[in-house]
């Protein structure tokens, strides 16, 4: 299988990769909808509840707080720096991902768009002020002193928004901050289930797709249309897809090649199997390319030769 995708990626000019939760699992983070995947064990929070309800906002915040120092100890895996590596290569044209962990940057990837956010970003919804989560994280400690965060959480208590499961009597007490410029309501940068992709985010990542020869699918089982809706776009232009995840995904009869199989060490051995890129020539060093000739110190002195022009 891996040699199949070498080639698939070696015969293509301009690869666009699409990746999802499956790529991520391998650093800590978990997914939602593998086989005993975060989904089967909690269901996200949408949009409209958390904005609509100081409840939900108060549950969610506690369960960030709470699962906040694994999620920001997440490093890049095999797979991000595989991905990473196939980009300095020239042998990716573009990165999209579903992901909001930051992580494809982190590794090294520079041509990236991230269609759900960041989530080490808040933002407030009134003001539009942005801050860094890190910063948020101490004042809600702050504002919870009797309330731990928890560095070593049980894989089962954590999700892939970097949320962990907490007491209910913890959630009641709980104190949510506040934008500290206006006093709105405060909401990870990342798109919630129910809330739509801004559009011209949207827009890039379709733009780089219409611009591709080949898709790479890695680690998305594309239930959500987010993701889905490039499988489909690559479909109706007859781009050739090639997916890499465990387990079935929604875009399985229209992919061209699928393989079963983790992403890191299915990258990584797809990367060591690629030829290695040339070399460039080094340049030749300027003083030798106008090396200056000095006259032989017995050549005569033809200026003293010449005639005197009037």
């Amino acid at each position: 299988m891996t040699r199949s995708l070498v080639e698939f990626i070696a015969s293509s000019k301009r690869l666009v990769v699409l990746t999802g939760a499956g790529c991520s699992t391998e650093s800590g983070i978990p997914d939602y909808r593998s086989p005993g995947g975060a989904w089967a064990r909690h269901k996200p929070i949408y949009y409209g509840e958390f904005v609509r309800s100081e409840e939900i906002r108060r549950f969610y915040w506690a369960r960030s707080f709470r699962g906040w120092p694994r999620f920001a100890a997440a490093r890049p895996n095999a797979a991000h720096r595989a991905l990473a590596e196939l980009e300095s290569r020239g042998l990716v044209h573009f990165l999209i991902t579903q992901n909001v962990d930051d992580l494809h940057h982190e590794a090294g990837s520079r041509k990236v768009v991230q269609l759900h956010g960041r989530n080490r970003a808040v933002v407030c919804l009134d003001c539009r002020s942005e801050f860094g989560r890190a910063a948020i994280q101490q004042r809600l400690a702050e504002l919870n002193p009797e309330v731990m965060p928890g560095a070593d959480l049980p894989h089962s208590d954590f999700a892939p928004d970097g949320d962990a499961a907490v007491d209910r009597d913890v959630v009641r007490r709980f104190r949510v901050a506040a934008c500290d410029r206006c006093g709105g309501m405060l909401k990870p940068a990342v798109v919630f289930f129910g809330e739509s992709v801004p559009a011209p985010t949207v827009a890039v990542a379709m733009q780089r797709l219409d611009e591709a020869d080949a898709l790479l699918v890695a680690g998305s089982s594309l239930t959500v249309w987010s993701g889905f809706r490039f499988v489909k776009r690559a479909a109706a232009r007859q781009i050739p897809i090639a997916i890499l995840n465990i387990g079935p995904t929604r875009g399985d009869t229209l992919a061209a090649m699928k393989i079963e199989a983790p992403c890191g060490e299915t990258l990584r051995r797809a990367v060591e199997a690629l030829p290695e890129p040339p070399r460039p020539t080094p340049p030749v060093p300027e003083s030798r390319q106008f090396a200056r000739v000095e006259p032989s110190p017995e050549a005569p002195d033809r200026a003293a030769h010449r005639p005197e022009v009037r």
